[in-house]
């Protein structure tokens, strides 16, 4: 599977999402913020980092790049597109995904292993997780804080668009196994067709027991299934 890395100045978790790609099998190019076309792509990353200093909002600048163009046309033509943490942020910012994300309810930077619950295992970056498996995966964010609109969040409950959600070590869910304040507990959501997957954890750093877990190893399993 071909796999293209998007590139922002101030991106900082590029690196280690094309190392956890490559170390999956897939055929990855990095593809700088000015480009103004994408090589053939099967899967299209965007990292986390904190793109332009996070400057006004964070992922608001990084939104308007002239490769962010070509994200959009490919996601519309129904290329997997994966947003992780800044990335996320920037998904929201350009309408690929509803909704936003605000300051952490504490108003501190969180960097913390945390844990998840599968919600949805029935979408290309999910297939190979059994449904509500308990993951621990790394966070490190100061904006990661989901809000959306009454309707939307009907719309993200009643069409199974909700990824994962943050949970206890026994996949309790609520306020204080809640880490940033996010409606619903939310860590990760769809758009409706479920192309695109935006979420703030980490899966890249979780596939080598060595250095942590390998929780994330099935999220890229289930793209190349």
């Amino acid at each position: 599977m071909n796999s293209s890395v998007i590139v922002f100045p101030g991106s900082n978790c590029d690196r280690d999402i094309a190392s956890a790609l490559e170390k999956m099998q897939f055929k990855n190019k990095m593809v700088w913020h000015k480009e103004t076309e994408l090589p053939k792509s099967d899967l299209i990353v965007i990292p986390g980092g904190f793109s332009y200093g996070d400057y006004l909002r964070s992922g608001a600048i990084a939104g308007k790049s002239l490769i962010i163009n070509e994200v959009i046309k490919a996601a519309n033509n129904g290329c997997l597109i994966l947003g992780i943490c800044n990335g996320f942020q920037i998904l929201t910012e350009t309408g690929l995904l509803k909704g936003i994300l605000l300051r952490n309810k504490n108003l501190k930077f969180i960097n913390r292993d945390i844990n998840i619950k599968v919600i949805n295992n029935n979408t290309k970056f999910s297939n190979k997780y059994k449904k509500e498996k308990i993951l621990k995966i790394n966070i490190a964010h100061n904006e990661g804080n989901y809000f959306t609109n009454s309707n939307h969040q009907k719309e993200l409950q009643n069409d199974n668009l909700i990824a994962f959600k943050y949970c206890d070590e026994k996949g309790n869910i609520n306020d204080e196994s809640n880490p940033n304040g996010s409606l619903d507990n939310i860590a990760g959501i769809f758009n409706s067709k479920k192309n695109i997957l935006g979420m703030m954890p980490h899966p890249e750093r979780m596939i080598d027991n060595l250095i942590s877990n390998n929780d994330g190893v099935n999220l890229f399993s289930s793209l190349l299934n």
